[in-house]
């Protein structure tokens, strides 16, 4: 049986795979996935010391954990979509961008690129946000917060969250998106409704980072477990979720950087191959110019947030791909383009958007923008540290973990 060493040195062999000059992390300890588990030390022994910007965030972390302990669980079950085939237990999205037909409302739907249906069922696709946000900021605090009275309770609620969406028979959601980003009139599930599962990523960092504690619900740990094979499975094997990894835009960058995740917590080492071998042989060759663009993210309405997203997603492949000494950040493709070309590319219309030219049809949020910081740590660009400073990081909830490592002097 091949072990993971040989994974590793069939990609080196087939020079899909450099490894990294730099070392992955200044500590050897445990991977978290996007975490070393010496950054949580490291946080606490800077808040020892009186460091003022993490005593602030973690005054924050303690107010949104005491917050998220009275909230949930969630559950697909708890609200389902009306006239479609989709089951009790199954997750069910429909398409942002799509409408009623004006010239014929009872017609299928149809499209206007960037608009915003506010009509469409999102009930599903913002609990599962909800719930992968808490799992993560209790997971935080009961590390950050351990020698406070309600550390136990944060560790215990997350587990609960987690048991309730995937693991109880009544509440648990299908382990698949087969019902993901449907559109009315033409079809009830597309493969591109995994971009909906991206939070998960952080979901899984907030699982990982409960399971090296003292107390774990183990029972729930293997169900989810169990439940997160069975996703990855149909991620890799479906027509949906082939369909997602052959889209050759952000989708296809998500699709990785979720199998890579998922992956990467499971032990699944022949899934972790295929999200470096389309990182390698697709993304960064097909998706990326020399000159650091992404031409199918520049031809949309909001053309600046679709390539800052798809940069975010790359970076965090980056990130994982840090942790198994792999040199992502700076691999070149036969045509010359690289994540840190496109990080270079993009960063000036960070800082003044108002000279991106191409279409954006709505505001562009650069504080929502993770790739600065981690290409800054990547690449060993101090310069990209201090620009995420001043844009601010107010993302999702592990922009609190990007807070917290940038005010440490030698985080990354």
């Amino acid at each position: 049986m091949e072990t993971r060493r040989d994974w590793m040195r069939t990609l080196t062999m087939a020079g899909m795979m450099p490894l990294a000059a730099r070392p992955a992390t200044a500590c050897d300890g445990q991977n978290l996935l996007l975490l070393n588990s010496c950054d949580p030390v490291g946080v606490k022994q800077l808040a020892a010391t009186g460091n003022k910007a993490v005593l602030a965030e973690l005054d924050r972390l303690r107010k949104d954990a005491a917050r998220w302990l009275t909230e949930g669980p969630f559950s697909v079950t708890s609200a389902r979509p009306e006239n479609t085939p989709a089951g009790k237990n199954d997750f069910f999205s429909e398409g942002p961008y799509w409408w009623p037909d004006p010239a014929n409302p009872g017609a299928p739907y149809v499209r206007r690129d960037g608009e915003v249906n506010p009509q469409r069922f999102t009930q599903n696709d913002a609990d599962l946000g909800k719930l992968c946000n808490a799992v993560l900021c209790l997971a935080t605090a009961a590390h950050l917060l351990s020698e406070e009275p309600e550390a136990a309770r944060y560790g215990q609620h997350a587990w609960n969250l987690i048991r309730v969406w995937f693991a109880d028979p009544e509440t648990r959601m299908n382990p698949n998106l087969e019902f993901g980003q449907a559109i009315r009139g033409r079809v009830w599930g597309r493969g591109i409704g995994l971009i909906d599962t991206v939070p998960m990523i952080h979901l899984v960092q907030g699982v990982m980072l409960l399971g090296v504690l003292p107390e774990k619900d183990a029972a729930t740990e293997r169900e989810f477990r169990a439940w997160l094979r069975d996703f990855l499975r149909w991620m890799l094997t479906s027509e949906k979720g082939v369909d997602e990894r052959d889209q050759g835009n952000n989708h296809s960058t998500w699709w990785a950087a979720q199998v890579a995740a998922y992956a990467t917590y499971v032990k699944d080492d022949r899934a972790l191959l295929e999200a470096w071998k389309l990182y390698f042989e697709k993304l960064v060759p097909d998706q990326l110019r020399p000159d650091g663009s992404a031409p199918k993210e520049e031809t949309r309405t909001r053309s600046l947030s679709y390539s800052a997203m798809n940069l975010d997603g790359l970076a965090l492949l980056c990130r994982m791909g840090q942790f198994w000494n792999m040199e992502l950040w700076e691999y070149e493709a036969a045509n010359g383009a690289s994540v840190a070309k496109s990080v270079a590319y993009l960063m000036p219309f960070l800082e003044d958007p108002a000279k991106w030219s191409k279409p954006q049809i709505g505001p562009y949020d650069r504080s929502r923008s993770l790739f600065p910081a981690l290409a800054g740590w990547g690449l060993g660009k101090p310069e990209y540290l201090t620009a995420q400073q001043k844009f601010g990081c107010e993302g999702r909830e592990f922009s609190r973990w990007v807070r917290l490592m940038l005010a440490m002097p030698a985080s990354g």
